[in-house]
């Protein structure tokens, strides 16, 4: 596979190599061996699966609170997203900055982003689903978010969001979150 690193230090596309023949293909879809060789050390713990029925389903900007913080590593196994990590380490050079990539069932991509960071993606067809590994478990007492169209971020969306849990709809701007504790 092929790992490469964005504009912002520590997310990584990885594109797959893909193998294909009249009967389909096969790929790996994750290799300890080669994260490793890329830099990437994480101990994966937990597997997720979502589910959303409609385009412009936005999810985000989520994180988890130290000590629950979560590196993941996330795919579009059915149609298509527009997948988005924001740096949020206090005394990062790109603190706030973010980076977007589509990630779909048909390009095979994968994004990793480290802790210390939002989390957020973006429906661009139906009947999406999205798989996702973690290196730490789910905690409910950690769980937070940052308003999904905070100005100081600034994120493009692409396309204007239509379904949005009311938890997302009423997430504070960065600026007004004073719990955030993830480091460089």
């Amino acid at each position: 596979m092929k790992i490469t690193e964005t504009a912002l230090k520590g997310v990584y596309l990885i594109e797959p190599k893909v193998f294909g023949d009249e009967r389909g293909w096969f790929m790996e879809s994750y290799s300890e061996r080669d994260f490793e060789k890329a830099g990437i050390r994480a101990n994966f713990v937990q597997d997720n699966h979502s589910f959303s029925k409609d385009k412009g389903t936005l999810r985000g900007l989520h994180y988890q609170l130290n000590p629950y913080s979560q590196a993941k590593m996330l795919r579009c196994t059915r149609g298509e997203i527009l997948d988005v990590a924001v740096d949020i380490r206090k005394g990062s050079p790109n603190y706030a900055k973010w980076v977007s990539v589509r990630l779909s069932e048909k390009n095979h991509c994968a994004l990793f982003i480290p802790r210390g960071f939002l989390h957020g993606f973006i429906t661009l067809t139906d009947n999406v689903e999205v798989e996702y590994k973690t290196d730490n478990f789910y905690e409910k007492t950690a769980e937070g978010g940052v308003l999904w169209n905070d100005p100081e971020i600034g994120v493009n969306w692409e396309i204007e969001p239509k379904i949005l849990s009311d938890k997302d709809k009423n997430a504070l701007p960065l600026s007004k979150h004073t719990d955030l504790n993830f480091e460089v």
